[in-house]
């Protein structure tokens, strides 16, 4: 007979679940976890890793495309099927590998639907008809994309796509439209447009990339309008299917267009997994469709805690993670510090790449902070002019009474790489004069990142 009793169950293997439950295991916890599709979640099966596979085909494809530049010759043309089966591939390989660290850190693994019932120490797990029982309960059920029927904006996998179903094209669409322009948004506009489509961006807001440092979303949209991608600010869109495609009402103040258009692409924001669960007859707090936790991912009722994106913002992988890890150590009676969300990079692999951590300019001001601000253009970098990506910026803010780095922004080549540089010196609690007195390697692209802090003081050398 199948074990049933648990020190932990952990609902969903996303980055947030399967980590947790590995930490788990490491603190002496008899483990199990519940995954009702494949290990990984969406972030390694259809989010975060499959959509860098094809952003990855995408910058070949690119450099290929400008080889003279570079003294050398090629041919561009590309194979979807195979661009696709190459991402499908590594997704499989990665939940693969998931499945083989559960069984290394001997953690149960239950195929179904998690429900959730009264217990003794926490809520019983029910899986198709079987309880589970454990003192801890973690939920890490993770989102799905948010749609809105009533403006059309609702998939139906032909024409109006999720990430999930532009994920896995079968043909290039001559004229695209995506309707949101956060890192999902973009992303897929880069990918698309690097093979051919004509794309257009819609964005509610009067900038793309809203929640980045407002000169990092105006040299985005330079940067994307300079390729061909066309941008619509303050725009709201509905649309309606035929035979052949799409229609668009693309709406701004009182003048609204329509477009044609082949396929639609949806990345308006995530809605939590929270339904058909039994959540509300537990008495837990929901705030439209996200799950009300304290700092610690308790979410009130006895032995359930909840992490990730079916919890608060930012939704991103490596946050649920780390949230997982200061949960389950909360439990196991260490003394984690509690999650930082301003600390929690975000990074947007388009082309080009943007990355950011702590505060925006404007956020810092509007904090009370008086704030020195630094600069550094990747076109004064003899590293990026040496790879071909001279276009690109590195943006430091700080707290000019105490020097305290409060935030960094970029846009350029591999800045999803370089961030974590900044992150380290914000946990640090580095001070400007410390990163002035630190030695870059030459010739590197983290030479920027140097340089922006000396740009702040008025101390630049190469610009």
């Amino acid at each position: 007979m199948a074990e049933t009793a648990f020190d932990v169950i952990v609902i969903g293997s996303g980055p947030g679940g399967y980590v947790t439950a590995i930490r788990a295991a490491q603190l002496g916890f008899k483990t199990a976890i519940v995954e009702k599709e494949d290990l990984g979640g969406v972030c390694l099966n259809w989010g975060c890793i499959p959509t860098k596979a094809l952003l990855r085909s995408a910058e070949v494809y690119h450099n290929m495309q400008h080889a003279d530049e570079y003294g050398l010759s090629a041919e561009p043309s590309f194979d979807l099927e195979k661009i696709v089966k190459r991402s499908r591939k590594i997704a499989g390989q990665l939940s693969g590998g998931i499945k083989h660290l559960m069984k290394k850190n001997k953690i149960t693994v239950i195929n179904g639907f998690a429900k959730l019932k009264e217990g003794k120490d926490a809520p019983t797990v029910v899986v198709d008809g079987t309880d589970y029982t454990a003192k801890h309960v973690i939920l890490g059920t993770g989102a799905r994309a948010r749609h809105i029927p009533q403006a059309g904006l609702e998939p139906d996998g032909k024409y109006i796509w999720t990430a999930r179903e532009a994920m896995v094209p079968d043909s290039i669409p001559k004229k695209l439209l995506v309707v949101g322009s956060g890192a999902i948004g973009m992303e897929f506009a880069s990918f698309f447009d690097a093979f051919g489509a004509d794309v257009t961006v819609v964005e509610m807001v009067d900038r793309i990339l809203p929640a980045e440092d407002e000169e990092i979303s105006k040299m985005a949209r330079k940067a994307f309008e300079k390729r061909g991608v066309t941008i619509k600010t303050e725009t709201q869109a509905s649309v309606k299917t035929s035979k052949n495609g799409v229609t668009a009402t693309l709406t701004k103040g009182d003048t609204s267009e329509e477009v044609e258009f082949d396929r639609v692409v949806l990345a308006i924001g995530i809605v939590g997994n929270t339904e058909d669960m039994g959540l509300e007859n537990l008495g837990v707090k929901i705030e439209k469709t996200h799950i009300e936790v304290d700092e610690y991912s308790f979410t009130g009722v006895k032995g359930l805690y909840a992490i990730g994106d079916v919890t608060t913002p930012p939704w991103l992988a490596h946050k649920a993670s780390h949230e997982g890890i200061i949960c389950i150590e909360k439990i196991a009676g260490e003394n984690p510090h509690p999650l930082d969300a301003n600390a929690i990079p975000g990074c947007t692999y388009c082309h080009p790449q943007i990355a950011s951590v702590g505060h925006t300019e404007a956020q810092a001001k509007e904090a009370g902070y008086e704030v020195k601000v630094g600069r550094f253009p990747f076109i004064g970098n003899g590293k990026a002019i040496a790879l071909g990506e001279p276009e690109g910026l590195v943006k430091t803010i700080f707290d000019a009474k105490t020097g305290e780095l409060l935030g960094a922004h970029m846009i350029g080549a591999e800045v999803t790489e370089l961030i974590q540089g900044y992150t380290i010196a914000q946990k640090l609690e580095t001070t400007e004069h410390e990163l002035m007195e630190t030695v870059f390697p030459h010739p590197t692209l983290s030479e920027m990142m140097h340089e922006a802090v000396l740009d702040a003081y008025d101390r630049t050398i190469h610009y």
